[in-house]
């Protein structure tokens, strides 16, 4: 092992270099994310429109006037769509591969590695057989619970 490079994890379309755009953009796409759920960012958000509409009656209520804002907030939603999705699909990427470890390493069946690639119909396939096997074990612990009961009062009768 000794003088060996340590494997690093690939998925799939990913590139060996994580350099360049794509970090600069995952980078720039947490910060933005991070920033724009503070109160102080809703603040800023409230503060320009809240000026915005002060300054109707300076300018009339114009064409102009009206355009500015819904301009502004048609750029800023167009270029959030794309950094909320991409913190969304890291986080979903980063729960998926910790849950992968938890089922790898524990008492779950590994079977459940890599679920998230099925269809929907295989998931909803899967998710009832997850279900009715809860059900069956719900079932199973009353039954198990009624003849612990039944097994003491047996007992309780005996000793008596």
């Amino acid at each position: 092992m000794a003088g060996q490079k340590p494997k690093t994890l690939k998925r799939k379309g990913a590139t060996a270099d994580r350099g360049g755009f794509s970090r600069a953009f995952g980078e720039i796409a947490n910060k933005t994310s991070q920033a724009a759920g503070r109160a102080s960012a809703f603040m800023l958000a409230a503060g320009v429109v809240l000026v915005w509409a002060i300054t109707g009656p300076l300018f009339q209520y114009s064409d102009t006037w009206q355009l500015v804002i819904n301009t502004g907030t048609t750029i800023v939603t167009f270029l959030m769509v794309f950094l909320i999705q991409n913190s969304q699909n890291r986080d979903s990427a980063a729960i998926q591969v910790k849950l992968d470890e938890l089922i790898r390493v524990g008492a779950a069946r590994n079977s459940m590695v890599g679920i998230e690639h099925l269809t929907d119909d295989e998931l909803e396939d899967l998710r009832g057989k997850c279900e009715a096997r809860a059900r069956a074990e719900k079932a199973a612990d009353k039954t198990v619970n009624k003849t612990r009961k039944s097994a003491r009062r047996a007992a309780d009768k005996v000793a008596n």
